[in-house]
């Protein structure tokens, strides 16, 4: 059962980090109804990858593994937690201009976003794959102790 739980834990990681190089590449194309429903798309699959992340990793700190308490007092454990919950909360923004692209998509019509927005999201994109490098990093202290 560990090992179920590793491979969902890392087979999600190797999504979220897809999808969210996606959503990078595709931001940077003109938004037409077709890009924007792609991003739709991705961003769906950044959320759910996100969400079996989070509760394959805590199943796996709670039931398996070294423990629950060897964990928490772990520096760069915190830190990796920290990093995700960072990465997130900064996704939120994007999420949220995405998903009022909805109606627009839906009625085969491309979204109208301002360039100062369009920009703002390819930074938050860009800072929520350094983040993701940053807990990669924190990842590798953890398993060298």
């Amino acid at each position: 059962m560990s090992t179920l739980f590793a491979f969902l834990h890392y087979l999600a990681a190797f999504t979220l980090v897809s999808v969210l190089v996606a959503e990078a590449l595709l931001i940077r194309e003109p938004i037409s109804a077709s890009i924007a429903r792609k991003i739709l798309a991705a961003d769906l699959l950044f959320g759910i990858s996100a969400g079996v992340v989070l509760a394959a990793g805590l199943i796996r700190v709670f039931y398996f593994e070294k423990g629950a308490a060897y964990y928490f007092h772990s520096a760069p454990f915190l830190a990796k937690l920290a990093l995700f919950a960072l990465v997130g909360a900064i996704s939120a923004y994007p999420t949220r201009e995405f998903l009022s692209w909805r109606k627009a998509v839906k009625n085969s019509q491309a979204p109208t976003v301002h360039a100062n927005t369009l920009r703002r999201i390819r930074g938050i994109i860009y800072l929520e794959l350094a983040g993701i490098v940053l807990l990669v990093a924190c990842a590798t202290l953890m398993a060298r102790g």
